[in-house]
C-alpha cells in the first residue's frame, strides 16, 4: 500500500509541474484531463501527508522519552505519542478506503425510474411517495431535476415517473437505491382500516454519454403523439410527445414532458442511452460475479431492498440490516443516515474482499 501511496506523491507533484507549464494551459483539453486527474488525487495526498506527519511525531517523542529527564515533559511526550499513534491507526483506516477501485460513473447524473408495482392504486401513490423522496433528496443537495415522462393514475400517485438528477457525485449517492421498496400502511383507498403492502421499483441509471454508448439511428422507430395528462394548450393540442422502440433490444421509451417534438426526442434518446449502457454494466457484472457477491447491491431491480412501515415509523435497509424509525423525515428526502450505512458496508466489503485477495 505505501509503495502505491509514494507513486501517487510523485504522480501529484508531476500534475502540479505540468499544470504550470504554458504549453499545457493552451491545451484545454489537456488541462481538464490534468485538473480532473488532481482532484480525484488529492484527497490521497493530503491525508498520506497527515500519516507521515503523524509517524514523524512518533519518532519525535520516543526521541525525546529517551534523551529527556524531567518528568512533566516526559508526560507531555507519552501524551504526543500516543495521540501520534492513534493518528496514524486512523488515517491508515482512511487510506485503505481512498485507495479503494472508484467506481467510474460515480460523478455522472443520473436517470431514475419509478414504476408502481404490486397493490394498485396505492403501489401508485407510493411511487409518488418515492418520487418527492429523491427529488427533496435531490434539493437539498442542489442538484437539478429534468423531467422525462409520467404516467399518472388520477389520484395523485404514478404508475410510472421517469426523471434525471443533474449533479455532481449523484450515482456514487444514489446508486444503491435501485431494487423492490415496499410500503406497509392503510392506504387511502382502504375503508376497512386493514394495513395494506404494497411495492414499487426504483431503478437508478448512471447518465451515459454518446462516447459510451453509440445508438444507431437504424435500429430506432420514432412514433409521435399527442401528448395526455396536465399541461398547457401546446402539450395537449400538438404530436409533441415521442415514442421511441429500440428493435435490437426491444425497449420503449415515451417522453411528453416538453412541448417541442425535438426536445422529447433528444430526452427520449438520453434515457435509451443510459438503458443500454446498464445493460453493458449488467453483462460486466455477471462476468464479475464473484466480486459482485462482496458488495451492497446496486442494480439488481428484482431485489427487495427496503421497508417502509407507517404503523411503527420505521424504515428497514434489508441489505444491512440497518433500522431507522424517522420514517417521515427519510420520505421527505433526509436520505443521508442510509446513504451512509450503505457506503459504509460497501466499503467495509470490499476491504474485507481485498484482504482475502491479498
Amino acid at each position: 500500500m505505501f509503495d502505491k501511496l509514494e507513486d501517487i506523491l510523485i504522480r501529484f507533484q508531476e500534475i502540479l509541474d505540468e499544470l504550470n507549464d504554458s504549453a499545457v494551459t493552451s491545451n484545454q483539453e489537456r488541462f481538464r484531463a490534468l485538473m480532473k486527474e488532481q482532484t480525484d488525487l488529492a484527497p490521497i495526498v493530503e491525508k498520506y501527508k497527515e500519516y507521515k506527519a503523524a509517524k514523524d511525531g512518533i519518532e519525535e517523542s520516543l526521541l525525546m522519552l529517551e534523551e529527556e529527564s524531567d518528568e512533566d515533559m516526559r508526560e507531555l511526550a507519552k501524551e504526543e505519542l500516543a495521540e501520534c499513534k492513534a493518528k496514524v491507526a486512523s488515517c491508515e483506516e482512511e487510506l485503505k478506503i481512498l485507495l479503494l477501485p472508484k467506481d467510474p460513473n460515480d460523478e455522472k447524473n443520473v436517470v431514475v425510474e419509478i414504476r408502481g408495482g404490486a397493490g394498485g392504486d396505492e403501489a401508485a401513490l407510493f411511487a409518488a411517495d418515492l418520487f418527492r423522496m429523491y427529488t427533496r433528496f435531490a434539493e437539498r443537495n442542489r442538484w437539478k431535476i429534468d423531467m422525462m415522462n409520467m404516467n399518472e393514475n388520477g389520484l395523485g400517485g404514478f404508475k410510472e415517473v421517469v426523471f434525471m438528477i443533474n449533479g455532481q457525485g449523484a450515482y456514487s449517492k444514489l446508486k444503491y437505491e435501485s431494487g423492490v421498496h415496499r410500503v406497509q400502511r392503510i392506504p387511502v383507498t382502504e375503508s376497512g382500516g386493514r394495513i395494506h403492502t404494497s411495492t414499487a421499483t426504483v431503478a437508478i441509471m448512471p447518465e451515459a454519454e454518446e462516447v459510451d454508448v453509440h445508438i444507431d439511428m437504424n435500429d430506432c422507430k420514432i412514433d409521435v403523439f399527442r401528448a395526455s395528462g396536465n399541461g398547457g394548450q401546446c402539450v395537449n393540442t400538438t404530436d409533441s410527445a415521442v415514442r421511441l422502440t429500440h428493435i435490437p433490444t426491444g425497449i420503449v421509451i415515451s417522453c411528453q414532458d416538453e412541448k417541442s417534438q425535438l426536445k422529447n426526442r433528444d430526452k427520449a434518446l438520453k434515457v435509451l442511452r443510459s438503458k443500454l449502457y446498464e445493460l453493458e454494466l449488467e453483462k460486466a457484472h455477471s462476468a464479475e460475479a464473484e466480486a459482485r457477491r462482496s458488495q451492497v447491491g446496486t442494480g439488481d431491480r428484482s431485489e427487495k431492498i427496503r421497508t417502509y412501515n407507517f404503523p411503527q415509523g420505521r424504515v428497514t435497509d434489508h441489505r444491512i440490516k440497518f433500522t431507522s424509525h424517522r420514517l417521515l423525515e427519510i420520505l421527505d428526502g433526509d436520505l443521508y443516515e442510509v446513504l451512509d450505512n450503505l457506503i459504509a458496508a460497501d466499503q467495509a466489503a470490499k476491504l474485507a474482499n481485498m484482504s482475502e485477495n491479498d
